[in-house]
């Protein structure tokens, strides 16, 4: 079945071109309708495809404080003060998550840049210690999931520093990882693929896809996978 339809996406580029509290308590009801109780039903749907990928993952259709992020935005740290997100996220975390920097499978909805991930963004700095000093002691292990995630959709993405970490040297074999400041790979979706009468399927199939990544980030950091 469909979850997000083409009310979702009209709902969201309204929201982008008129992003303040008076609209959207005006269209709070649209929001509703089209966009938080369709993620909320995958949520809920997605539940036995999670537990067959890994039982540590949590499915939790919660409208506060579940696996769905809220669309107002946290204006306290960031250069945009504009007071709602123009997409909606899903983020599937481990159960031994206190936030949102840990292992987890996520899904992006936003006009014309949807995608879906897997790993860690912007670990603390000892968590990425950890990964890093796991990588240098399982490099044929990393290198396995580098060519897997290579032969798919899915590419490594985020920020970088700019000089090797402290303990590694600049002709590391895997210096360009090691520098990475997130462990996250992800694999762009059309919106038409979102709408898709499959999306479940395909969403759980994209999780299988990135589950090598997860299964090494978790490993680095000592939780279950």
């Amino acid at each position: 079945m469909a979850y997000f339809t083409v009310d979702t996406f009209a709902f969201l580029r309204d929201l982008a071109d008129h992003n303040d509290r008076n609209w959207f308590k005006a269209n709070q009801e649209r929001f509703e309708r089209s966009v938080r109780e369709p993620a909320l039903d995958f949520i809920t749907d997605f539940t036995g495809h999670l537990d067959e990928l890994s039982s540590h993952f949590v499915a939790d259709a919660r409208k506060v404080g579940g696996s769905l992020f809220r669309i107002q935005r946290d204006t306290r740290f960031g250069a945009d003060k504009t007071p709602y997100k123009q997409n909606t996220g899903i983020h599937f975390r481990h159960r031994m998550a206190k936030d949102a920097h840990t292992p987890g499978f996520y899904f992006h909805i936003e006009p014309d840049n949807c995608f879906v991930g897997g790993g860690i963004w912007r670990p603390a700095s000892p968590m990425t210690g950890q990964i890093r000093a796991y990588l240098d002691q399982h490099q044929p292990e990393w290198g396995a999931v580098v060519s897997h995630l290579a032969s798919s959709r899915f590419r490594l993405e985020g920020e970088s520093l700019k000089r090797p970490p402290k303990g590694f040297t600049a002709d590391h074999p895997l210096i360009d990882d090691l520098k990475r400041k997130s462990f996250i790979a992800t694999a762009s979706l059309s919106d038409d693929e979102v709408m898709a009468d499959t999306i479940l399927d395909d969403y759980s199939a994209h999780c299988r896809t990135v589950s090598p990544l997860m299964a090494c980030v978790s490993a680095a950091l000592g939780v279950p996978y």
